[in-house]
């Protein structure tokens, strides 16, 4: 009964290979995201997996590195932080 309806693909059998090669490759990414995203989340990590946080100093110089502030405004924030830092003496 093969010579029926011959020997290759038609019509419907190319349209379900198109679908499902694109299936194929949504699945595989995916999967290759829920793998990936728990490692980007363990880079934030230090070695002993405690969150790491950035002190405000830190974020200070990382805003003075990028240009956000100039120098002045970053020696004035310095500044700020520090005096929060010394106990007022006489309260």
């Amino acid at each position: 009964m093969m010579w029926w309806y011959g020997t290759g693909m038609h019509g419907w059998g190319y349209a379900l290979l198109g679908v499902g090669t694109v299936l194929l490759f949504l699945i595989v990414a995916l999967v290759a995201f829920v793998v990936a995203a728990p490692a980007g989340d363990r880079a934030r990590e230090d070695i002993e997996g405690r969150p790491m946080h950035r002190t405000p100093e830190q974020i200070v110089a990382e805003r003075f590195a990028r240009g956000e502030i100039d120098e002045p405004e970053y020696r004035r924030l310095l500044d700020v932080l520090h005096a929060e830092e010394q106990p007022s003496v006489g309260h």
